[in-house]
């Protein structure tokens, strides 16, 4: 969030009044727009597990049904055996045994212990079993499933309830100071302008210096060091950035400026991770929609070995974004706001976690 940055007008106290007012509501905005940050995150992992139950679910099914079927065809074979068993001169023990069963159970059990049982009795009894104990356990499954889905959508029905209520309490804030939002805007709009120059400079010599350190890179080895996590991974080297890279920041950068929205994942609106994911679709790389996902994706790096097209991620893996180069990155911010640049400063620079290389 942009501080207020007008001097007020000396021996006007109206003025620094309202000044301190207006700052004083923009902190409670940040603090709301971190808050909501972590929902719109949580509702998007809730999501990604719910997509993931739903397809154990479908396959669960599947297979239940064929175990069906299978128990189907092995329980009418061992029906044409008592058949055969009652047919038969001399059965008539066994098969008195087998007809007091009172349940499929029952009947497994005093089959194992009828007098005479042949190969072929043994071999049909263990069809039954067998397709028995896998109609259980898929039903069981499917059980665990359903209840797991029902938990998830009351999670992000409840993550939805939560994201809505601070989006109502934002905006009340903000309509508070309106012509402060004003002059914010117009000051974020220019310094906005300027980064964008910059960046495209930078995206420039990139793809200019690219085909030099693909070769580089071929002859000279990096050297790996051993620390694998502490400070955002501090001193994790991962391997050397593919060069898709390049682009990521190219096409990233084509949608500065687009609305943020919550649950939004395309060219009309995006969160944060689903920036992320649309821009990596875009060279060929499926990501889910999930900042918490996203962060067990790839190899960890180290903040001194960032390069542009590395994921960043920020307030306990509540936001991500985009490395570009000189110490920015493209991302969503927030409700209310576009995608833009911002630099790893502030309070990007406290609440920053570590790093993913995809």
């Amino acid at each position: 969030m942009v501080s207020l940055a007008a001097t007020p007008a000396a021996g006007d106290p109206s003025i620094a009044s309202k000044q301190a007012e207006a700052q004083g509501v923009m902190d409670q905005v940040q603090q709301l727009d971190a808050s909501l940050e972590h929902a719109v995150e949580a509702y998007n992992f809730a999501t990604v597990k719910l997509n993931k139950v739903r397809a154990d679910l479908k396959a669960n099914h599947a297979q239940l049904q064929v175990a069906k079927q299978s128990l189907g065809r092995a329980q009418e074979a061992l029906a044409a055996r008592l058949v055969s068993l009652y047919q038969s001169d001399g059965q008539n023990d066994s098969l008195s045994v087998l007809l007091g069963a009172s349940s499929l159970d029952d009947l497994v059990n005093r089959y194992n212990t009828a007098n005479r049982i042949s190969a072929q009795d043994t071999h049909v009894l263990g069809e039954v079993t067998r397709y028995d104990k896998q109609v259980k356990a898929q039903e069981a499954r499917l059980k665990h499933a359903k209840a797991e889905a029902a938990a998830l959508v009351q999670q992000r029905a409840a993550e939805r309830a939560s994201i809505q209520g601070q989006l109502a309490s934002r905006r009340a804030l903000l309509s508070s100071i309106q012509g402060e939002i004003a002059h914010l805007k117009a000051q974020e709009a220019a310094r906005q302008a300027e980064l964008r120059r910059e960046l495209a400079a930078r995206v420039a010599a990139q793809q200019q210096q690219a085909p030099a350190q693909a070769i580089a890179s071929t002859v000279s080895p990096v050297s790996p060091s051993g620390d694998s996590g502490g400070n955002g991974g501090a001193g994790v080297v991962g391997p050397a950035p593919p060069p898709t890279h390049s682009s990521v920041v190219a096409i990233a950068e084509r949608y500065l400026g687009v609305p943020y929205r919550w649950g939004g994942a395309s060219p009309s609106g995006f969160d944060c991770s689903g920036l992320v994911m649309y821009v990596y679709g875009q060279v060929g790389v499926s990501l889910p929609h999930s900042s918490y996902s996203q962060y067990g994706m790839g190899s960890p790096v180290s903040r001194s070995d960032l390069q542009p097209g590395d994921l960043v991620f920020f307030d306990g893996l509540g936001h991500v974004g985009i490395y570009v180069g000189g110490n920015s990155f493209i991302h969503a911010p927030h409700t209310g706001d576009v995608v833009k640049i911002s630099s790893i400063s502030g309070w990007y620079a406290s609440t920053y976690v570590g790093a993913r290389r995809i």
